[in-house]
């Protein structure tokens, strides 16, 4: 396939710009692969499609404040300092704005805690700088960072999106972006999960801004993904790996999930304990080993994650779906409604 299959029109007022209100609560489409149905209803529909023995797995990743404003050394312009992954510890990959003004060399001041020298450019246009800091860096950044809404959202950040773009369960900080499917989840639709006897898998996968870049290329084999940092530990391996062995259904939360899985299956279809960095992509024809159902958002056209979306169900059958969702004025993206594909 190419890009130019993966692409759809969708206009700015699809797109959510606030959570909606009760997280259980936004809409949900159902699209059956077997039967090429598609049925509609709330997200907390989902515990029917759940049954005992069965796993979710979850991503509990959690976002930090990334975004940091600062200036530059000698001229005082104002520059944005935006974390994306920690190379080793004070080295830091990240994006400055604006761009043409941040050079090797360079110092910049954040505040009165944090400054960082500018060592390196990177290859997507980034930069390389080391801190300098006193005390906890995390810390230092919880207080004086702002939330990292994706770009798609046109306002400021609000008091809400502290609590609403994060999930209910997240734990291990280092994603810039929130694992979106899992964002619609309670804490007493968990429990519900739990009592009807599914177990609750977690794993993790830090996102990085890849999540919201669009392919630029026609040939897909040409992409190169960002690399994200994951870790599946032995107790969801085997869990996982019980489930597929009963034959009951392994259901991911979002696409982070089936990246992190499918990056460690192995050549017998088992998942494998483990961690370290992925920059698989999936994209049609592709031979899930592991997932058996998702949980997701809409996505961007020329997106990596309707990509993978459509190499999970057939192509045609998720247009046909989002022609669906297009006309009857669902909300897309990060904050926007829910698909589940069985």
């Amino acid at each position: 396939m190419k890009l130019s299959d993966f692409k759809y029109t969708l206009t700015e007022k699809l797109i959510a710009q606030h959570p909606s209100a009760e997280r259980e609560k936004c809409r949900l489409m159902i699209l059956n692969r077997a039967e090429q149905s598609i049925a509609e209803g709330i997200f907390s529909d989902i515990i029917d499609y759940l049954e005992a023995g069965d796993c979710l797995v979850i991503n509990e990743t959690k976002v930090f404040p990334a975004r940091l404003e600062g200036t530059k050394d000698k001229t005082d312009a104002r520059v944005e300092v935006f974390l994306l992954r920690e190379l080793e510890r004070g080295l830091w990959e990240v994006q400055v704005k604006p761009a043409r003004k941040v050079r090797v060399g360079n110092r910049l001041s954040i505040g009165r805690e944090l400054a960082c020298d500018v060592i390196d450019n990177t290859v997507s246009g980034g930069r390389v700088v080391r801190f300098h800091y006193s005390g906890d860096f995390y810390e230092i950044v919880d207080k004086i960072g702002k939330s990292p809404l994706p770009p798609y959202i046109k306002r400021l950040p609000e008091n809400e999106d502290k609590d609403r773009y994060q999930t209910v369960y997240a734990k291990h900080r280092g994603a810039v972006a929130a694992p979106t499917a899992g964002l619609h989840f309670s804490k007493k639709m968990l429990k519900k999960i739990e009592q009807k006897g599914v177990r609750i898998v977690p794993i993790v996968l830090h996102l990085g801004l890849g999540a919201f870049r669009s392919v630029m290329v026609e040939d897909l084999s040409r992409h190169k993904m960002d690399s994200e940092y994951y870790e599946i530990s032995e107790d969801a391996a085997t869990a996982i790996n019980a489930t597929k062995k009963s034959k009951k259904k392994v259901m991911a939360v979002g696409t982070s999930v089936v990246r992190a899985l499918e990056t460690s299956v192995t050549s017998e279809g088992w998942a494998k304990a483990g961690c370290g960095w992925t920059d698989k992509f999936i994209y049609p024809p592709y031979d899930f080993k592991i997932v058996d159902r998702l949980i997701t958002n809409f996505h961007a056209p020329n997106s990596t994650l309707l990509m993978l979306i459509c190499a999970f169900a057939p192509r045609d059958f998720v247009f046909k779906a989002y022609r669906k969702a297009v006309r009857e004025k669902y909300q897309f993206l990060g904050y926007g409604d829910a698909m589940l594909i069985i």
